[in-house]
C-alpha cells in the first residue's frame, strides 16, 4: 500500500481567538475526555487501517490543550493504524501557554518529532488584542522546553497586519523569532473571516488595521529577514532551513492524498480512479454521538472531476516556489497577461510566481484558469 498523509483534528482551545474561524471550541470537562476517546476509536476503526503514514499532523484547535493521558492514546492509535514510514514526519501544533516539560517529553517518546508553536506575536498588546492566552516569555520558554524534550524541528507561527501593529513592531517580532533559531517559520497576514469576532468589529469600523501598502511592506520585510537568517522560502507563507520544509503541508499543496480524523477534519483519497473528499462532523457533541452510536461521520462529501483537480492543482501549485508542473493546461491569454505584468516567470520548464507576483497569487490563478 502506498504511504499517505494523516491529519488528526483536536477541536479544543483554552479560548476562542477573535480572528479564528477554525473548527475550535473553548470547552472543558467531560466533553473533552469523551472526544479524545472518540477520536482514538475513530482512528482504530479506520477503513484505511494498515496504510502506512508518510506524515502525521495533529492540528486544531490546540492538541496540547489535552492532558497527557488524553493525547498519548490518540498518538498510539494513529501509529498502530497507520504504521509510520522510516522517515515519517510527525508534527503537533502547540500553544505556548499549554506547554509543559512532562507532556512534551511524553509526546517525543511516543513518536512526535516536530513541534509547531502558535506564537503569533511577541508584543503584549498584540497578544491581548488577538485573545491569545500566552505572553512573550512563554513563547521563549516553550522553544526551550521543546528543545530540552528532544525536538530538533521547531516551527513558529507569526501573524502580521494586526490591529494597531506598526512596521517597527513587526520587525521586532521577526528579530525575536529568528533569534530563537527555529528550523521553520510560517508567516501569515491577518485576514478577516466571516463568523469571527474580528469580522463583526471590522464591520463596525472598530479595527485599526494597517493599510494595504503597509501590509505588502511587512510581507516583503519578512522575506528579506527570513532569507538573511538562512530560512529559504518554499511556499508563499512558509520558510525553512534546508531539509526542514513541512512535508505534511507539501502533500496538500502537491495535491496528494490525505486522511482526516477528528471533528471537522477533511480528507481526500483516491477510489476507483477518482478523488473523493469528505468532511467529518464538526461539533464535538454530534461527533461523539456518531462514534458511540456507529452512525455516519461525514456530513459533507464530494467527488472531484478533472476540472476540479486542475483548478486545485493550479491554485495550490502556484503557492509553491517550485511552481506549476509543465503538464497542467493554462489559459494562453491569461498566461500572456501575467507574464507581461511580471507576476510569473518560467524556469526549468515550470511556471512560478515572481517576488512581486506573490502579492497577486489569487489574481494569477484566476487568469491562468
Amino acid at each position: 500500500m502506498t504511504a499517505v498523509a494523516v491529519y488528526v483534528h483536536i477541536p479544543f482551545c483554552p479560548s476562542k481567538c477573535g480572528y479564528c474561524d477554525f473548527n475550535s471550541y473553548a470547552m472543558t470537562g467531560e466533553i473533552v475526555e469523551r472526544t479524545a476517546r472518540a477520536i482514538a476509536q475513530e482512528i482504530r476503526q479506520s477503513p484505511w487501517r494498515g496504510r502506512p503514514a508518510k506524515t502525521i499532523f495533529f492540528g486544531g484547535g490546540t492538541p496540547t490543550y489535552l492532558s497527557e493521558s488524553q493525547l498519548i492514546p490518540i498518538i498510539e492509535a494513529v501509529l498502530e493504524t497507520h504504521p509510520p514510514t522510516a522517515d515519517c514526519e510527525f508534527t503537533s501544533e502547540a500553544n505556548p501557554g499549554t506547554v509543559d516539560m512532562p507532556k512534551f517529553a511524553a509526546m517525543r517518546r511516543a513518536g512526535v518529532n516536530r513541534i509547531s508553536l502558535g506564537a503569533q506575536s511577541f508584543a503584549r498588546q498584540d497578544l491581548i488584542r488577538l485573545g491569545r492566552v500566552h505572553q512573550a516569555p512563554e513563547i521563549v520558554r516553550a522553544v526551550g522546553v521543546a528543545r530540552e524534550a528532544g525536538f530538533d524541528e521547531i516551527n513558529l507561527d507569526l501573524m502580521f497586519g494586526l490591529p494597531g501593529q506598526s512596521m517597527a513592531g513587526w520587525e521586532r517580532n521577526l528579530e525575536i523569532a529568528l533569534s530563537l533559531g527555529p528550523t521553520h517559520l510560517s508567516l501569515y497576514g491577518l485576514t478577516i473571516e466571516p463568523n469571527t469576532r474580528y469580522y463583526k468589529l471590522h464591520l463596525r469600523g472598530m479595527l485599526d488595521l494597517p493599510t494595504e501598502d503597509v501590509h505588502v511592506a511587512m510581507y516583503d520585510r519578512a522575506m528579506d529577514a527570513a532569507e538573511a537568517a538562512g530560512l529559504q522560502q518554499y511556499e508563499i507563507s512558509n520558510f525553512a532551513r534546508p531539509g526542514s520544509q513541512c512535508q505534511h503541508n507539501l502533500a496538500y499543496w502537491r495535491g496528494e492524498e490525505y486522511l482526516g480524523y477528528g471533528p471537522g477534519a477533511v480528507g481526500c483519497f483516491q477510489e476507483d480512479g477518482r478523488r473523493h473528499r469528505y468532511t467529518v462532523l464538526k461539533h464535538p457533541e454530534r461527533y461523539c454521538q456518531a462514534i458511540e452510536q456507529g452512525t455516519g461521520l461525514w456530513f459533507d462529501e464530494e467527488w472531484l472531476d478533472e476540472d476540479d483537480l486542475r483548478l486545485e492543482e493550479l491554485m495550490l501549485g502556484l503557492r509553491l516556489n517550485e511552481g506549476l508542473s509543465p503538464t497542467i493546461a493554462l489559459a494562453e491569454r491569461g498566461l500572456k497577461k501575467v507574464l507581461d505584468r511580471g507576476w510569473v516567470e518560467q524556469m526549468d520548464n515550470r511556471l512560478r510566481l515572481t517576488r512581486s507576483g506573490r502579492h497577486f497569487c489569487s489574481e494569477v490563478a484566476a487568469e491562468l484558469a
